[in-house]
């Protein structure tokens, strides 16, 4: 699952914003000063971070100062109550990837989110005779295109990005379906059956009894 650290001493702020995120489907973690997100950052993977200017202890542009040697490719998405043009210039000189003013709108801030994710995600994906081609939702079996279906192409995404993994119930429900009202419901297990059929049965896609799925690599 992608992990988001937010970095953000504001109660106010972090509480909500954190469940919002949580709805898109991240873990998230908190951490409310400078030194603490440098650890946090150190000691474990996280996939993005949202990284508040004005953090005690250690502000935000020397947190991503010291951040940017070790961890080049992490995005950081940098929230600041300034706007002035020369502040933002600063943060991105620091190594932000991006800036979102104070007071911010959380459907602006969650679109900057998904964007810098986006990033990360490799254009191709091929494990064990299956290739997707993301942006242009093309998959093909042994060679061969294969039509799929929006939520058999999600499904696929999702296994395939982690392949050789074991991916929960849950987790694909929270990412492929985002509604919590289908835990309890047999659409998961069609939509799996369908895709399935279309991509060379169990043998490709095994199921963990009693936790979730599995792309094999062979």
């Amino acid at each position: 699952m992608t992990t988001v650290l937010l970095a953000e001493d504001d109660g106010a702020i972090a509480e909500p914003l954190s469940r919002a995120l949580q709805r898109e489907g991240y873990r998230v973690d908190v951490a409310a000063d400078g030194v603490a997100v440098l650890d946090r950052v150190c000691n474990g993977d996280i996939d993005l971070l949202v990284l508040d200017l004005g953090l005690p202890g250690m502000d935000g542009l020397e947190v991503c100062r010291r951040l940017r040697p070790g961890f080049p490719d992490l995005p950081v998405l940098m929230l600041t109550a300034r706007t002035d043009e020369v502040d933002f210039v600063v943060g991105l000189d620091a190594g932000a990837d991006d800036y979102v003013g104070k007071p911010f709108r959380l459907a602006e801030l969650l679109a900057r989110v998904r964007a810098l994710l986006r990033r990360l995600t490799p254009e191709t994906v091929e494990v064990g005779g299956v290739r997707m081609e993301l942006s242009g939702r093309r998959v093909l079996v042994d060679g061969s295109e294969v039509a799929l279906a929006n939520k058999e192409f999600e499904l696929l995404r999702v296994l395939l990005l982690r392949a050789g993994q074991v991916v929960t119930r849950e987790e694909i429900l929270r990412e492929v379906w985002n509604d919590p009202d289908l835990k309890t419901s047999k659409t998961l297990d069609m939509h799996m059956s369908w895709l399935r059929r279309k991509i060379g049965g169990e043998r490709r896609i095994a199921t963990v009894r009693g936790v979730g799925f599995r792309f094999n690599h062979d």
